[in-house]
This record gives C-alpha cells, structure tokens and sequence, in this order.
C-alpha cells in the first residue's frame, strides 16, 4: 500500500507537486511555464525539506506519465528514477486522463483502484 509519497504532475499544463506524509498532504503548483524544466529538481528538494520529509524505502514516487509535452515527462521521469536509485523509493507512473482532480482524494481513489502502475513507466507524449 502507498502510504507516504510524491506525487509529480509535469506535463505541460497545471504542472503540481503533491506530497502526502502521515495523513497530511501539501501541493505546490507551478505558474512560470518557461523555466520549469530546469528549476523542478530544486523546486522537489526545496519542497520536501520544507515539510521535514524523509525519503527512504518506505516513501513512493508517483509519476504522471502523459499525455503531455515531451520534456514535462521526461523530466518528471528522471528526478523519479533518480530518486528510485539513490534512495531506493518505490515509483510508480499513471496516465493523466485517471486523475481528474489533483487532491488528495482523488490521488487515494486512483491507488485504491489500481490506476497506478510499478511496471515500466511507458509514457504518452503529444505530438
């Protein structure tokens, strides 16, 4: 079960952050559209410490993997994969259309029902 976790909604459009910690969930959007790319890895470290989070193996990284824009995904999916690697954290990937609205209600109903994926992320860009 998903307790504790990252929730990374990167892709072009209403770009969120969403972090869940014992019961409590935080969201951080993103407004500039041009310099996020380069400012989401920061932007992450800068959220999480914000909240005294420690990431370990207990902690799970949720990332959307489209459709959307090309380097929105990509992004979002090595910050995850990096943090899989280094921090030995469960990731998991789900298809944007699943997730209507970024809450924490809606998050818990799309891993209650399964709409997350462990298998290879295979994401959906727009062309």
């Amino acid at each position: 079960m998903i307790k504790n976790f990252l929730i990374i909604s990167f892709i072009g459009r209403d770009d969120k952050l969403g972090l869940r910690i014992n019961k409590d969930f935080f969201i951080k959007n993103f407004h500039e559209k041009k310099t996020n790319n380069e400012k989401l890895v920061r932007e992450i470290l800068k959220f999480i410490d914000s909240h005294n989070v420690k990431i370990d193996e207990t902690f799970s990284v949720i990332v959307n993997q489209g459709p959307g824009s090309f380097s929105g995904i990509r992004i979002s999916l090595a910050v995850a994969k990096g943090l899989e690697i280094s921090k030995k954290v469960k990731l998991y990937g789900y298809i944007d259309n699943n997730l209507k609205v970024f809450d924490q209600k809606n998050i818990e109903k799309l891993i209650i029902n399964n709409l997350v994926e462990k298998k290879l992320i295979k994401p959906i860009y727009l062309s």
